[in-house]
């Protein structure tokens, strides 16, 4: 008899957000960290006891944190700016455009439990319109990386960036999709299966419910592509062209409204770079204010689970032949 498959091991990506930072801040001591009294949520307690200094928690005031982190910026300093996501670039857009985009200032913005990560608490808690906002902005990569290790990368990747960014981070557990070794390139994608008769184009939590669709599909005889798009901008022109050219048709998955994100960027390089016609479907929330309940409960219910994106895959290849 075979021996029962162990389920993946789930981690929280903020936990390697942190552990990176606070080795980053031992070798640089340059680097600071500004919250809005959201130590424990984004995990900053192990970072503010090593470097007390060096923590600036500015309360509940998204608008000013971002100004304080642009300061810093200016005085030389490597602010990582975090928040919960909704806040962050819900309350502090002006903000992010004025003193972060337009002054090309060197700050980095962590948007902490991005998605629907904080699904109990319901829409105003939701973050799905972040990707939309904030890739409107010149000079600020948006980035959302698809588990613990990818994250770290991203983290080492943003301290020796200079210039402005955006992170955005779930807490939702994802298993390891990556190797250990794997090094973060801006606006590069990667390739996580290979396949022929179409391509998923995920990140974040959605990379891994891609994969686990690819599977499904698999035992169907479809033979999958899966690319972990983690920078959303800019984005790889030069993948989603393979992609279309290569398999025929692409399907995006993303814990955002389906209007101005990963979806829409996808389509956007689809319109204006691709030749001949190329299916697509865009699976998010549905241009709606998400309802209360857990993440994976309102992913699955949005079409996103493993199953929803397998069926997407199926009823969208009908239209290629």
């Amino acid at each position: 008899m075979n021996a029962p498959v162990e389920p993946a091991k789930m981690h929280d990506c903020r936990d390697a957000f942190v552990a990176t930072l606070e080795q980053l801040g031992a070798a640089n001591a340059d680097i600071v960290a500004v919250c809005n009294d959201s130590v424990g949520s984004s995990k900053l307690a192990g970072f503010r006891d090593k470097f007390p200094e060096r923590l600036i928690n500015v309360g509940i005031a998204e608008q000013n944190m971002v100004g304080v982190g642009a300061g810093l910026a200016n005085g030389g300093k490597i602010p990582f700016v975090c928040a919960a996501a909704p806040f962050l670039t819900g309350r502090a857009l002006e903000q992010i455009k004025a003193d972060v985009a337009y002054s090309e200032t060197n700050v980095k913005l962590v948007g902490i439990s991005s998605g629907l990560a904080y699904g109990e608490l319901g829409a105003t808690h939701h973050s799905i319109e972040d990707f939309a906002w904030i890739r409107a902005l010149p000079n600020v990569p948006v980035i959302a990386p698809a588990d613990r290790i990818e994250t770290a990368a991203v983290i080492e990747w943003a301290a020796g960036f200079e210039g402005g960014c955006f992170l955005r981070l779930s807490r939702v557990g994802v298993p390891d999709l990556f190797a250990e070794n794997h090094r973060f390139e801006l606006g590069r994608a990667n390739v996580l299966r290979k396949g022929s008769d179409v391509t998923l184009i995920a990140n974040g939590t959605l990379s891994y419910r891609a994969m686990t669709a690819a599977d499904l599909l698999d035992a169907k005889g479809i033979s999958a592509r899966v690319l972990n798009m983690a920078t959303v901008r800019p984005i790889d022109t030069e993948a989603i062209v393979s992609a279309a050219a290569e398999t025929g048709a692409i399907v995006t998955c993303e814990e955002h409204t389906v209007f101005g994100g990963l979806g829409s960027a996808v389509a956007e390089v689809v319109v204006d770079e691709c030749p001949v016609p190329v299916p697509m479907k865009r699976l998010g929330v549905p241009g709606v204010f998400a309802p209360t309940g857990s993440a994976n409960f309102l992913l699955d219910e949005f079409g996103m689970s493993p199953q929803g994106i397998a069926d997407s895959v199926t009823d969208l290849l009908k239209r290629k032949r």
